[in-house]
């Protein structure tokens, strides 16, 4: 019997001093160092806080790399869009239209790195095209003529807009059942519809008077059927073509989604 109780006492001290630890357990930082816990499992505690300092650390420095990757793959667009705008590359000029081709840097920018890229992208592009009405292009020129404040609402806030639109479309595709590669391509071809749209609709409400004094009545809706219709059609084809593929490739090289 003496046998029995003296195993039954030991248990009972155990558990005894087991609830004292605990109860006595400290927490946070100084739990480490802490004299109530056993060293096992002060241990434990040590390890596990330096994996999570660890895993903090690494999260920190994945960030910073996407920052700097998203800052150099803007820069390289604007880059883009600055060589187009100022050398017969960006531009088809013929008879009374100019064929912008700037909109495929704009729709890049907007898939591969999202609404806000597009904006900036498409205000970068809006800035070049009203430069280009001080003496580099007759049209432009002809508008900034006639009034400069509207010529800059016919450039630039059009061209923001549609480089955010273009990402919104592709992002909202995204998260329907559409395939990435089909998303890509329909948002490459809204972006110079966009333009287009935007810019001819923008032209027409705050050029009303002075185009119907220039060219008639009857005159008009004609010019505006040509422009829409050769400068949408050419656009939409190349941005179609070069920008779904750079897209796409730019997509998986960067293994974004």
């Amino acid at each position: 019997m003496s046998f029995v109780k003296k195993i039954t006492d030991d248990i009972f001290l155990f558990w005894k001093n087991y609830d004292r630890i605990t109860r006595l357990k400290p927490t946070g930082p100084e739990a480490i160092n802490g004299s109530a816990w056993p060293q096992s499992l002060k241990m434990r505690r040590k390890k596990k806080i330096e994996k999570e300092n660890s895993r903090k650390e690494e999260e920190t420095m994945n960030k910073n790399k996407f920052s700097t990757k998203y800052l150099v793959e803007m820069a390289l667009l604007v880059a883009i869009i600055l060589l187009m705008a100022f050398t017969p590359i960006g531009y088809i000029k013929t008879a009374g239209l100019e064929i912008t081709l700037i909109v495929v840097p704009v729709a890049v920018g907007a898939v591969t790195l999202g609404t806000t890229a597009g904006a900036i992208l498409g205000g970068v592009f809006g800035i070049t095209s009203f430069i280009q009405c001080f003496g580099m292009s007759q049209f432009g020129a002809l508008l900034l003529g006639i009034n400069p404040f509207l010529t800059f609402l016919v450039c630039v806030p059009t061209r923001i807009l549609m480089g955010w639109l273009t990402g919104l479309i592709y992002h909202g595709l995204r998260k329907t059942k559409i395939p990435s590669a089909a998303s890509v391509t329909i948002a490459s071809l809204c972006c110079p519809l966009l333009n287009t749209t935007f810019f001819m609709g923008t032209l027409v409400t705050l050029f009303a008077s002075t185009m119907r004094e220039s060219f008639g009545m009857g005159k008009v809706l004609p010019f505006i059927f040509a422009f829409v219709g050769v400068n949408g059609v050419v656009e939409a084809i190349v941005c179609f073509v070069v920008g779904t593929a750079i897209s796409m490739a730019l997509k998986k090289a960067l293994r974004y989604s």
